[in-house]
């Protein structure tokens, strides 16, 4: 049941018929609701591919990702989480439908005005995983005091670890640590910089991936090749132990090769293919 808001001509809360009313950043949205009972087309395909793979990366971040574009949407209707979607949606993904993927270098767990981070590289210690960012020579005063925002994603677990107020920029490194049974999974992580008062903060950096695996297509697999002789052996078989269709033709040079064989050995008849056996005497 809808309830009015503001008499006859306002927004409404709730559901009516297919219609769902609501409040979002102080505006009345109405939406409707239920299933498509069209067939998907292939762009339609493509398109819900997408949206699963960007929120499986996004919503094991979502913590990290409402700091990291919350300020972007400050004075608008728009939604942080929509905010990241829509930008990894068309930044990072890779592969065509139905093989779509996360281009994880490319993907963005925040983004602002902020001086970014710059080298970085990420390396494995008993006590965490640990990540080291450059400091220029004539880094800026106002940025000395930045805060390192550190992220680590494992892809293979779906889940995440994140700090989102480290070491100060001027720092230049920061020991994060991590549950040890993921020790061993495959890792991507990222770094921002946010300033003190947190009225700013910088777009993210793909700072590094361990563990990652490279994948072998199978396709590319060598095959063991049979020999000669086997090839020969299961070529011959059809034709010396059964009768050959009528009009039979030998198509391949090997099956030529073998018929000349049979043809210029005793008892066998070009005419019909048959290897023809004297009748006892």
């Amino acid at each position: 049941m809808g309830r009015l808001n503001n008499g006859l001509f306002g927004g409404f809360n709730g559901r009516v018929g297919n219609l769902v009313g609501y409040m979002l950043n102080g505006k009345s949205i109405v939406r409707t609701i239920g299933h498509s009972t069209k067939p998907l087309t292939p762009a339609r395909k493509s398109n819900c591919e997408e949206m699963t793979v960007v929120n499986a990366f996004l919503r094991p971040n979502l913590t990290f990702i409402k700091s990291g574009f919350r300020l972007i949407t400050v004075g608008t209707d728009r939604n942080f989480y929509n905010e990241a979607v829509s930008y990894n949606k068309k930044n990072a993904l890779q592969g065509e439908y139905p093989n779509i993927s996360m281009d994880y270098t490319k993907a963005l767990l925040s983004m602002g005005s902020l001086l970014k981070a710059g080298k970085t590289t990420i390396s494995k210690h008993a006590d965490g995983i640990e990540f080291k960012w450059e400091v220029p020579g004539d880094l800026p005063w106002r940025n000395r005091n930045d805060r390192a925002m550190l992220l680590i994603y494992f892809p293979d677990a779906g889940v995440s670890t994140y700090v989102l107020s480290g070491s100060r920029r001027h720092v230049g490194e920061e020991l994060v640590a991590i549950d040890p049974n993921l020790a061993e999974s495959r890792m991507e992580a990222y770094i921002s910089f946010i300033d003190e008062d947190a009225s700013t903060i910088s777009d993210s950096v793909h700072a590094g991936s361990l563990n990652v695996k490279p994948i072998e297509p199978e396709e590319f697999a060598e095959k063991p090749q049979e020999n000669e002789e086997e090839l020969s052996v299961k070529a011959v078989k059809p034709i010396i132990h059964k009768k050959p269709l009528k009009n039979q033709v030998f198509k391949t040079p090997q099956s030529k090769k073998i018929r000349q064989q049979l043809i210029s050995s005793a008892g066998f008849s070009a005419h019909t293919g048959q290897r023809i056996f004297p009748s006892p005497s």
